[in-house]
């Protein structure tokens, strides 16, 4: 008799953890060793950010739980509030899907809670993308997952060793990639311009034009300042001359605040050739990566996604501080003058060579072929590596 399919509950909290988890999540719907269960949950099912849970549903994927938790205010105090909802939601989830493992994704607070309530009920969790450095509550919110969690796949070989060094025993480190690098080469080179021309509000654009992408989250340690950070950025695109398409930012602290600078700039410059949109399949949002002429904000899809292309990035402000990122990566403040001059530069510039810093096509096919060795168990140790003269 054949034994039980392994079943793996996977939690997907937005857009981007989609688009990232999507290519993983295909391989495994087509392996018979694997019950896949599917739990969307955080702004994958507000309507205001773009409803993902229908892009998963129309992908072909089965939804095995809904999870509702997010309070709306934007603000530390309802964040803090959302990860106690998360936890005490998915622990209702998970006991009765009773899974093998809870795979997780990256450093959002919704993963966060998905992971105590895991642990908590002795269940075996798989964190992709652990071991990275970056800003904001994120940066904590990562080692505090990995600190829950069983098995570790982090995108690239410092993350790696940082985990190691964090006291994760090696032989449940497996830094095989990120799996964007399957998103980018499996994605379309040509333009969704239908679907361009349908969605989104502003004036149309004209795509046989380069244009900038913007897409800026705040800052959870700096929410009070994301207001006027975004207007910069605006000021500064507006400044350059060329036309743009920009994505509605998440749900963090302060997201209300980079919202509002953005209706308002809408309201005063109605001809400003700038499209706002809420969301992008992610195959359709990798195409706009690689059309564009340059990049412009924070988004951790910047620097891991784009790596995969050559597209140039403007990297505005602390939200990556610390994570690794390749040559057409120009860091700045979040000042008009500063994101000017880099925009400028990078178009005068033009597109750098591809990076393998965050992995080669296959990562997925790898990641889920080790999975199907993992055994599940629930006692974590630290793990200290001896050395001559004694432990660390």
């Amino acid at each position: 008799m054949d034994p039980r399919p392994v079943r793996i509950a996977a939690i997907l909290v937005d857009r981007a953890n989609y688009g990232r988890l999507k290519p993983v999540l295909e391989r495994m719907r087509g392996r018979p060793e694997i019950d896949l269960r599917i739990v969307c949950s955080g702004t994958m099912l507000l309507e205001r950010f773009g409803r993902a849970r229908d892009v998963v549903l129309e992908d072909g994927f089965e939804i095995a739980a809904e999870v509702y938790f997010e309070i709306e205010g934007s603000v530390p105090n309802t964040m803090a509030k959302s990860v106690g909802l998360a936890i005490v939601e998915f622990s209702t989830v998970f006991m009765n899907l009773k899974p093998d493992f809870v795979l997780v994704m990256g450093d959002r607070y919704e993963a966060f809670g998905a992971t105590v309530a895991a642990a908590y009920q002795n269940m075996c969790v798989i964190h992709i993308q652990g071991g990275e450095v970056s800003g904001s509550i994120d940066e904590s919110t990562r080692h505090a997952i990995t600190k829950l969690s069983h098995y570790h796949f982090p995108a690239t070989q410092r993350a790696g060793r940082y985990l190691v060094e964090m006291g994760e025993d090696p032989a449940t480190v497996f830094p095989l990639g990120c799996p964007s690098a399957d998103v980018v080469a499996e994605s379309e080179s040509d333009l969704p311009l239908e679907l361009l021309r349908k969605w989104g509000v502003g004036p149309q654009l004209d795509f046989d034009r380069p244009y900038l992408l913007i897409v800026s989250h705040p800052v959870t340690t700096e929410y009070a300042t994301a207001e006027e950070q975004m207007e910069a950025l605006l000021r500064a695109v507006k400044a350059s001359g060329e036309q743009a398409v920009l994505l509605w930012p998440n749900i963090d602290a302060g997201s209300d605040g980079v919202s509002q600078a953005i209706r308002r700039f809408r309201e005063f410059n109605p001809q400003a050739p700038l499209r706002a949109y809420k969301n992008f399949e992610p195959h359709h949002y990798v195409t706009l990566l690689k059309n564009a002429a340059c990049l412009v904000g924070n988004s951790s899809s910047f620097v891991r996604d784009a790596s995969f292309i050559g597209t140039p990035v403007v990297l505005v402000g602390s939200r990556q501080d610390g994570r690794e990122w390749c040559q057409a990566v120009h860091r700045v403040e979040p000042k008009e003058e500063e994101i000017l001059a880099a925009i400028r530069l990078h178009l005068a510039n033009g597109r750098y060579p591809c990076s393998t810093l965050y992995g080669r096509p296959g990562v997925s096919e790898r990641i889920v072929d080790r999975i199907l060795t993992l055994r599940p168990y629930v006692q974590k140790k630290l793990h200290y590596t001896r050395r001559e003269g004694g432990r660390l």
